[in-house]
């Protein structure tokens, strides 16, 4: 029998592409979302069973999705520029908590679930899993404290610290959106694509396609604790300008512009170590390939 998945926040962005490559591999998905911040034009067409509830709303949901092998736990409030400290504190804390008791009391076998290298703050680069943990704001606070909710569960668990994370459906989270998939909205438009002085910031960029194939291969192997899942590589935003350039065919130079947020990462760079020897991930796509066969459309092969 194909085994049987729960996918929170499944018409969000990296859940729905989860839950659409489950599908495809022979798995049942049940998609679950409140439709809060996610689109139902993300599932039109899914061939799953999707579920309209709040996740931390267990006791009307939990009868209607029944005997589950899997969570993906993608459910959260990932808009890292709210400020009310209780409500994400209780909706990626507490409602996460809540879920790992039914997990455990149904007898899930495993749950993986989005954490966040926002977990590491200003720590210098690369960041390592034993790194010390900085949140810079509550949103990282709030998955350093998932984490260690997940550690102590009584279900199988395996926090996944994404780094930073585009690609196909995460248009509808509109300025949360990736800063690939904004430049290009720029650039499509004739615009100079404008990034903070002097472009020189770095971030390890990775495809969803890539973090899509991180959360599979974690639930098969993964044993507890929190794993990378990330590139290795930096990339800084002169060269997703130029990657952009290059892919639209446009010769579009930067308008630099002051930074004005305190809390910003100049810096992210993940070591992908620990996930590599704990579930074999490796990270298939180049941020340059990855923005040819996401914004070009070419349909691009997945490799290094």
């Amino acid at each position: 029998m194909s085994p049987r998945a729960l996918v929170t926040g499944a018409a969000g962005f990296i859940g729905s592409n989860l839950s659409w490559e489950l599908a495809a591999r022979g798995w049942q998905v049940v998609a679950l979302d409140d439709f809060s911040a996610g689109t139902f034009e993300n599932l039109r067409g899914f061939p799953g069973d999707v579920v309209a509830a709040d996740f931390g709303n267990i006791s009307y949901w939990s009868p209607r999705v029944g005997k589950i092998d899997a969570v993906f736990h993608q459910a959260a409030i990932s808009d890292t520029t709210v400020m009310d400290q209780a409500l994400m504190m209780r909706v990626n804390v507490e409602s996460f908590r809540d879920l790992l008791g039914w997990a455990a009391r149904s007898k899930v076998k495993k749950v993986v679930y989005a954490s966040s290298a926002g977990t590491y703050g200003d720590a210098p680069a690369p960041q390592r899993e034993d790194s010390e943990l900085r949140p810079m704001n509550v949103y990282g606070f709030s998955k350093c404290v998932m984490e260690t909710v997940g550690n102590s569960s009584k279900v199988k668990t395996a926090g996944l610290r994404y780094f930073n994370v585009f690609g196909p459906r995460e248009a509808h989270k509109n300025k949360s959106a990736s800063m690939i998939w904004q430049l290009a909205l720029q650039m499509k438009a004739g615009r100079r694509p404008r990034i903070f002085e002097m472009g020189e910031q770095y971030r390890d960029f990775i495809y969803v396609k890539d973090v899509v194939d991180a959360n599979i291969r974690a639930f098969e192997k993964a044993g507890p604790g929190a794993y990378n899942v990330c590139t290795g590589r930096k990339t800084d935003f002169n060269g997703i300008v130029a990657a952009l350039n290059s892919t639209l065919g446009t010769s579009l130079q930067p308008e630099y512009i002051k930074n004005p947020y305190s809390f910003y990462q100049n810096e992210t760079l993940g070591d992908t170590a620990k996930a590599q020897k704990a579930f074999g991930f490796r990270a298939s796509w180049t941020v340059e390939r990855a923005i040819q066969d996401y914004i070009g459309g070419r349909k691009v092969p997945a490799g290094v």
